[in-house]
């Protein structure tokens, strides 16, 4: 009986390191090869942080501009505790259909197998996909604005253009994008969460010494526009806040964890978190006292005037340098999704991993998305905007309404409870703010698109 209990269990925690049963199927390539669950809790929280807390963070400032101080550091805190709880729930709702042989690799299988295979193929899917691939494209167009600043530093008046810094960064992604699974990128998200530490503090340090120098800005608080600019400003900044939050890709990493996988996403969360509640609050206070309303799309380009910096030119080096760097760690675990997906098409789950069959189009295909991501970024160069659609469009109904959802079709909690009334109003208020602020970015677009010039050197 024991002996046999053994056996069951080891063989179950083969198939769960090979990448476990997706909704009672057979696993494809990109769930085998991409998904391989072999990580710790650590590894789940470097995952976690590298996806969340990210370059983004720099724009946080900014949204503090359309709310004000107390709606800033309100919103700041709800979006907080409201991803961390939301998270949770997809954790607990991914863990308990693995202690039913049911482990769930994917987004759109939890979609599948909670709302039926229409849901994950028509809306989870194409949604998640969108997210993490604009996520790319964004990531790509930020490193190609930093390589910029750093030229500028080092040669004021270059005439280098950005397509071509963003050209520069989409060939060392193309190197990057070849590492075979989500997991081989746990010593690279180590490295990220260092530095997402490191230009944090350094962006801080930045705002103080500005703040408090002779050449400080005029400090206003007030917010700008007429009451329509402001309504809207106040949805945009919602949905750039939820971009911050926003990760999209929970089961992906959940599926990096080997088995047992029960409680391991939790702890992953907490360091996560703590990172989160570190860099985001010190980022976005000190960002909106020293620029007030005159924070602009990324707080990095407040350091800079004319061309010129504005804070020591070493302090704004380092920090262009840090961010740089994470974007590319950023970008790569953004791009897993689309690994995946290629990878179930192109590749034979029956042949080795490293076989010719498979190596050769994974990196053809793995290099032409990240060729398209860097012709896209090079081609439609305005961050900010980009960054309120896609918090709007995807991380809103993803990260806070779905997850909810799911919980409560999962686990079915009694509708006289307060979990039930709690997850109902998440998901209602988060997919009517989805829509209000996919409105507003939209709106913002429109009104900007007057400035918009395909390969503009911004």
């Amino acid at each position: 009986m024991g002996a046999g209990t053994a056996s069951r269990e080891d063989e179950e925690a083969k198939k769960m390191e090979a990448g476990g049963d997706t909704v009672g199927q057979k696993l494809d390539a990109g769930a085998l090869f991409v998904l391989q669950s072999k990580g710790s809790w650590l590894h789940c929280g470097y995952h976690l942080t590298t996806s969340i807390v990210a370059p983004p963070l720099l724009s946080l400032p900014f949204a503090f501009a359309g709310l004000g101080w107390s709606a800033g550091i309100i919103c700041l805190v709800i979006g907080a505790v409201v991803s961390f709880y939301s998270y949770n729930l997809i954790s607990r709702v991914l863990e308990h259909h693995a202690r039913h042989d049911r482990r769930q690799l994917r987004f759109r299988d939890m979609a599948t197998d909670i709302l039926g295979p229409g849901w994950g193929r028509y809306y989870i899917g194409p949604i998640q996909f969108a997210v993490c691939f604009g996520a790319v494209v964004a990531s790509t167009l930020l490193a190609g604005q930093s390589m910029k600043a750093i030229y500028l530093i080092a040669n004021p008046g270059g005439t280098i253009k950005l397509y071509v810094f963003v050209v520069i960064f989409g060939i060392f992604m193309m190197i990057l994008a070849q590492l075979p699974s989500f997991h081989s990128l746990r010593h690279v998200n180590l490295i990220s969460l260092m530095l997402c530490l490191a230009y944090s503090f350094c962006a801080v340090a930045g705002c103080i010494y500005l703040g408090t120098s002779d050449r400080a800005p005029r400090k206003d608080y007030s917010i700008a526009g007429d009451t329509k600019d402001r309504v809207f400003g106040v949805f945009n900044a919602l949905a750039v806040i939820a971009t911050t939050f926003g990760n999209g890709i929970i089961p992906e990493i959940q599926a990096t964890v080997a088995a047992p996988v029960t409680g391991k996403m939790f702890k992953g969360l907490c360091l996560c978190y703590a990172v989160v509640v570190t860099t985001f609050f010190s980022v976005a206070i000190s960002g909106y006292w020293a620029f007030g309303n005159l924070a602009q799309g990324t707080l990095l380009s407040n350091f800079m005037v004319g061309g010129k910096a504005i804070i020591p030119q070493w302090l704004l080096l380092i920090t262009e340098l840090f961010t740089l760097l994470q974007l590319s760690a950023v970008a790569v675990v953004y791009l897993q999704p689309t690994n995946e997906v290629l990878e179930s098409l192109f590749s034979d789950p029956k042949q080795e991993q490293y076989a010719p069959r498979n190596v050769a189009p994974r990196l053809v295909f793995r290099t032409a998305a990240v060729a398209f991501a860097t012709t896209v970024a090079s081609m439609v160069p305005f961050f900010g905007d980009m960054n309120a659609l896609i918090g709007a469009f995807g991380f809103l109904p993803l990260d806070f309404a779905v997850p909810a959802l799911f919980y409560n079709l999962t686990f079915k909690p009694s509708k006289k409870g307060v979990v039930f009334w709690l997850n109902t109003t998440i998901a209602v208020v988060f997919s009517a703010l989805a829509v209000i602020a996919s409105v507003a970015a939209v709106r913002q677009i429109a009104l900007d698109a007057r400035t918009y010039k395909l390969f503009a050197n911004v």
